[in-house]
């Protein structure tokens, strides 16, 4: 009987801890390195941006000195001891023509994102690809102007989420279009869709009003296929293709090195793709 609420009580807990973990939240603090003078360090730059720690004191970049039992040089410590492993991704990988951000309904950074994912699906497919949809809140950080390190773009999408391919009638995209328009939209791309107070106005791909009859290529994510962020867009697909090998970030890196490796910078421009009137437009 112990053993039988022993097992019944750490499956208990492993449900709840399953359940809170998608409840983890966070957000991108700037280290103002007042105390100490510390900054974020770049690979090669360890010491004169974190200090030095020989066992015993450590000394931060400001000069000041902290003994070892010190909040200040255990935590220097770990930082330091983690620097060799964060190498890699501290690497310059792409330079950037200005700082984005995820602005609702559309951005520069949402729309490069989508684009990549569509081209990326098509390629992957080997299927026209119409139209795509992802998550805002699959994008957790800005991009930054200038010097793009391989840590900037993982921090951006750090989810594992695969991309996917769909068939949908127009009906069906009409319908998905109209749930985003009474609520919030998603990032989109390859239509256009005009909404006003909760309601959709219009919608077009390719530069058409979407056929109801008509079936169309869709770009998503595995996230969105079954309820994240209240997006069920597997139902009523007239089919689904999941590429367990093909994640948002392999889609965005194989672009950037391909841009970089070209000479040309990561820049993109917001087009009128989402617009948003009446009460909604700000959400």
């Amino acid at each position: 009987m112990d053993m039988k609420r022993s097992i019944l009580i750490a499956g208990l807990l492993a449900l709840a801890l399953a359940g809170s973990a998608q409840e983890y939240k966070w957000s991108a603090t700037e280290i103002d390195g007042s105390r100490t003078g510390c900054t974020a360090p770049s690979k090669d730059n360890v010491a004169e941006a974190i200090g030095t720690f020989d066992g015993k004191t450590y000394v931060a970049p400001n000069g000041t000195r902290h003994k070892k039992s010190s909040a200040a040089a255990k935590t220097a410590k770990a930082v330091l001891a983690a620097q060799p492993k964060m190498a890699r991704v501290k690497d310059v990988v792409a330079h950037s023509s200005g700082r984005w951000d995820k602005g609702y309904p559309e951005s520069e950074l949402s729309n490069w994102l989508i684009d990549i994912m569509i081209d990326k699906t098509e390629a992957v497919s080997g299927k026209k690809v119409h139209m795509g949809v992802t998550n805002f809140g699959g994008i957790r950080a800005d991009m930054p102007q200038g010097d793009v390190i391989l840590d900037d773009l993982l921090s951006m999408f750090p989810f594992k989420n695969y991309l996917v391919y769909l068939e949908h009638k127009g009906s069906t995209i009409r319908s998905i279009l109209e749930q985003m328009a009474a609520g919030r939209f998603e990032v989109l791309g390859g239509v256009r869709v005009v909404a006003e107070d909760g309601k959709l106005v219009s919608a077009e791909i390719g530069g058409e009003p979407i056929d109801d009859e008509k079936v169309y290529g869709l770009a998503t994510i595995s996230f969105l296929l079954t309820g994240g962020d209240g997006l069920t867009l597997a139902e009523n697909a007239l089919s689904v293709t999941v590429f367990e090998n093909e994640d948002i970030i392999d889609a965005v890196l194989a672009h950037v090195n391909a841009e970089t490796a070209a000479g040309r910078p990561i820049e993109y421009k917001m087009d009128g793709r989402v617009t948003v009137k009446g009460d909604r437009r700000r959400k």
